[in-house]
Formats: C-alpha cells, structure tokens, sequence
C-alpha cells in the first residue's frame, strides 16, 4: 500500500466522521480523515458542546435569582456576558483539542485542506501546502450541514444572526425575535429571555418544537410563557427591514401582517447539508436537495462510497452520525452491523425546562395502527423534583396495548436529557411494561417518574 493509498478515507471530521476514523483504525484499517476548518466539527466547535456551555451557565443564573427558594442570599446577582462566551469557547476548544489527541493515539492521518470526491476511490485535498490524491475503495463522506438562509431573512452578524453569531455575541440583546422553534432556536430563545432579553418566538408550525409529542409542546409552550417568552405559532416571518441598531419584522399570521421592531433576529429555520463542491454528481451520487440519498447502511448508489450524519438526512442529531460512523466502519471492515433506527434515536432539547423524546409520539403511534396505552406522570408527584425545586414537568409513555411493546416515551422538566437513556435502552432491548413494572428504581430519584408513568398506563400508578 502507498503512502497516499488507505483502507478508508474520512471526508468531514465532525462526530460522524472522527468517530467513524477511530472505529475505523481500532479494526485494523489504514485511516485518512480530511478536514477543512475543525476536528470536532460544528457539533464540538459550534454547536452541541458550546451551546450547553452557554445554557449552564443561564441555569446557573436563573437559580442565583431563585436564591431565597432554598433559604440562601445571593446579593447584587449579575452576569458578564463576555466571560460567559470565553468559559463556552473554552469547553470547546478543550474538547476539540482532544480529537487531535485521539486522531494521534489511533494511528489516524489527519490532513487539513478541502477535499474532493475526483473518482469513487480517489480526494483530491487542497491543502496550504498544495494539492494532493489520496485513494481508497472506501470513502465516507461526514460533510455535516449548515444553517439555512430563507431569501430576505439572510444573517449579517449585526442585526440577524445564525447560530454561530448568537454563540459569540457581541452583545446582549434587548429586544429578540428566534425564527423556528426547533432545539437550535428554542435553546437560544431560553438562554438569552433567561438573561433578560426580551424575547418573541415565531414558528410557522401549528406548535413549538414541532417534532415532539403534542402535550409536551403544550407545557412547554405554557412554561416558557410563564418566562416571559411571546410565542408566535402558525406565523412567519415573511420580512425584514433592517436599519440603525434595529431591525423590523413583518409577521404574518391568518392572512394578516404585523409589524414588530428588534434589536437582534436569531434565524434558526433548519439546515441544509454541505454537498457543493464535493465532486458528488459527477461520480453518480445521488442527491434529494442538499441530502445524499443512501440505503439502510449509509451506503450510496455508488460502490464504495458511503455518507453518514447530516448530510445523510435526518434526524440531525450528532449521536446518530456517530453511531452511523461506528456502523459503516465495522461495515468496510468486514462486519454485519445492525442499520440504525430513526425511532429508536433520542432527541434532546436544552431549553428550560429540558425536552427529551425516544420513538413515537401518541399521535403518530396511533397514525400507524396501534391500539396505545399511554401513561403519564407529573414532577408535581415526585419527592425528588420537589427537593430540587423543580415540580414542572411531564413524563409520558406510549405503549403497544396489545403487546406491551415500548413504543415512545416524552419528557419535561429538570435532567429529562439524562433520564431518557432508559427509556432508549429499554426500546432497543424491547422491554414491555412488565419488565419496566417490575423494574426496582431507587428512591428519592427523578427517574421514579419513569416507573410512575408506565404503572399509570396500566391502570397502577401509585404516587396520583
């Protein structure tokens, strides 16, 4: 094997790609990975790691001014939003920092520069140096996905930010307007409206955060009112007329139009994947708008080509393109990996309060056939969240009425991101109540809440 020739090549070294390499290089495999801007990608360096950076530290506030709740003082409470941005590209850097360790550690070949698919089984890289071909029959294409920019609604950096501006502001907000309710938006809605923004969310869906189950949106619609947020639902905003230190957004919503004034709009309307320039159409890949279209292995319509993470579709969830990662290298090596399930993936929203969901919400269990159950258990009823200060909140579970099966469970409230992992275990091992009924869980937990809902989908709940 030449010094340019490996066993797999990595395009895109974000948590699909990275993960891929190691998993890649730990089964033997000679690993190139390619990278034009971080190793870590959005997720470490812009997205996942320095957002949770930033609402921990609106937690941290929020509950300084609660001070007098759990019999303590805290006088002259404040914040300086600058050391909170360095402590959030701190973590980041920390983190991305130790992809470069671990790239090392695995034997993995790093290279920086911009690649290009020139055949199914060659890059080209440009890199500061030059350019130069690598060859592999395994190319794994982890380009990931960027925000997506709706024609007059454009960000600038001063006035109408993407989520990169609002991870690094230059100042806070006084006035806010947070296009879209998905995770991105809510999460930038709650830091900044926790800080004292005055905050407006509109969301073109009948609901925020669309993609959850119907009741969750609800009470978080009702909890984030009761922070002061303006919730806008089945609205949009069709203009911005942008002047001075403050911008005017046309809001449309029933077929009529209103005109609000911000200081500061966050367009948070999706995202759209990182397919230009890669070279992809002329080597047969196949593409549905800004996603490469891929079978249950992630692999494409070309041999040897493969396409993990975002720019695999949804959903955009960075554990799912690691997982994806860890599957397609186990695939190249020789092994039979199980394809990864849609529904048995976790989303996790950071807002306050927290959001989390695994498989499907009652409307669409029931969409597709099932008699449910459905079981629910309020924060209101459990020793712990009281202690914690916390009784706002909501688990559900749905179940197969007719098997047991665990079909989705839905949070919210304190840590439900924590808490959902055992539900997601419980899917994947196909756990029926009977298992979870008789499940011993610890007390005085959150986790209670989980035993609760499914004893009150069958008629047993204890603590309501």
């Amino acid at each position: 094997m030449t010094a340019n020739t490996y066993d797999m090549i990595v395009i895109g070294a974000g948590p699909g790609g990275y993960v891929a390499a190691i998993r890649g290089a730990q089964l033997g495999l000679k690993v190139a990975i390619v990278e034009r801007e971080h190793l870590g990608g959005i997720c470490l360096n812009w997205g996942c790691i320095p957002t949770k950076a930033l609402l921990r530290s609106a937690e941290v506030f929020h509950l300084m001014g609660r001070a007098k709740d759990f019999g303590l003082t805290a006088d002259k409470i404040g914040f300086d939003l600058a050391a909170v941005v360095k402590r959030s590209r701190g973590v980041a850097a920390q983190l991305s920092g130790g992809i470069g360790h671990l790239m090392k550690k695995n034997k993995v070949t790093v290279v920086m520069g911009t690649a290009k698919l020139a055949a199914a089984d060659a890059v080209k890289v440009k890199t500061d140096k030059g350019e130069e071909t690598l060859t592999s029959k395994h190319i794994v294409i982890a380009t990931g996905a960027r925000a997506r920019e709706l024609p007059g609604l454009e960000a600038d950096g001063d006035l109408v930010w993407t989520y990169k501006h609002a991870l690094d502001p230059k100042r806070m907000p006084k006035k806010l307007l947070v296009i879209g309710s998905g995770a991105i938006g809510i999460e930038f809605a709650s830091f900044f409206n926790t800080l004292g923004a005055d905050t407006t969310v509109v969301e073109v869906m009948d609901r925020v955060l669309p993609v959850e189950d119907a009741e969750i949106s609800k009470f978080a619609k009702k909890q984030f009112e009761k922070q002061g947020m303006k919730i806008r639902e089945k609205s949009t905003v069709t203009k911005l007329d942008r002047g001075k230190g403050k911008v005017v957004a046309h809001i449309e919503h029933g077929g009529k139009v209103e005109t609000h004034e911000f200081d500061t709009v966050i367009s948070a309307v999706g995202i759209v994947g990182n397919v230009e320039n890669l070279g992809l159409e002329e080597i047969g890949v196949k593409l549905d708008r800004t996603h490469i279209v891929v079978d249950e292995h992630c692999r494409t319509a070309i041999t040897g080509v493969y396409a993990i993470g975002d720019i695999a579709g949804a959903p955009w969830l960075a554990h799912k393109a690691s997982h994806e990662g860890v599957a397609v290298a186990e695939l190249i090596a020789g092994g039979h990996p199980h394809p990864v399930r849609p529904e048995a993936i976790a989303g996790c929203t950071y807002c306050h309060p927290q959001v989390a969901s695994v498989g499907y919400s009652e409307a669409r269990a029931r969409e597709l056939g099932y008699e449910v159950k459905v079981g629910r258990f309020p924060f209101i009823g459990n020793g712990k969240a009281i202690a914690l200060g916390e009784p706002e909140g909501l688990v559900k579970t749905v179940f197969d009425a007719r098997t047991g099966e665990l079909l989705g469970a839905h949070m919210i409230g304190a840590e439900v991101t924590e808490l959902i992992q055992g539900y997601v275990i419980g899917r994947k091992l196909e756990t029926t109540e009977e298992d979870l009924i008789n499940t011993v869980f610890p007390h005085p937990t959150l986790s209670e809440m989980m035993h609760e809902s499914v004893l009150d989908a069958y008629g047993r709940v204890i603590h309501m």
